[in-house]
């Protein structure tokens, strides 16, 4: 079982920056590869952004490319997402997954065989 904790959400006027944090705990925990999801009001949950267990893959959304980073510590058990030049349209609930394999874009963008999520965090962007 690994558990996953959102922490770094917040208020911030449109242009301004935030990061995200997941940490994850328990067995195995830093052998997952990782993704960010979020969901807004009225609208269904989208994906966001995806790493690989090493860190050397990833995936973005066309909405975000250029502007979110997606990372993870040293450890493995830590995974960030560096969001910039933030837009109201950001705003959400931005929750964190687990999964075993990276493989594709699609997979994650369907979220299939998601293993674990977390609570999620809230992101408020004013304009």
């Amino acid at each position: 079982q690994v558990q996953l904790v959102e922490s770094g959400g917040g208020l911030v006027q449109a242009g301004g920056s935030l990061r995200l944090s997941c940490a994850a705990s328990g067995r195995s925990a830093g052998t997952y590869a990782m993704g960010w999801f979020r969901q807004a009001p009225g609208k269904e949950r989208e994906f966001v952004a995806a790493l690989s267990w090493g860190g050397s893959r990833t995936f973005y959304a066309d909405s975000v490319k250029g502007r979110f980073t997606i990372s993870r510590d040293n450890s493995k058990t830590t995974v960030y997402l560096q969001m910039n030049s933030l837009k109201p349209e950001d705003t959400a609930v931005y929750s964190c997954a687990a999964r075993r394999s990276f493989t594709v874009v699609g997979d994650w963008i369907r979220e299939d065989d998601i293993d674990y999520w977390g609570q999620g965090t809230q992101v408020t962007v004013s304009s």
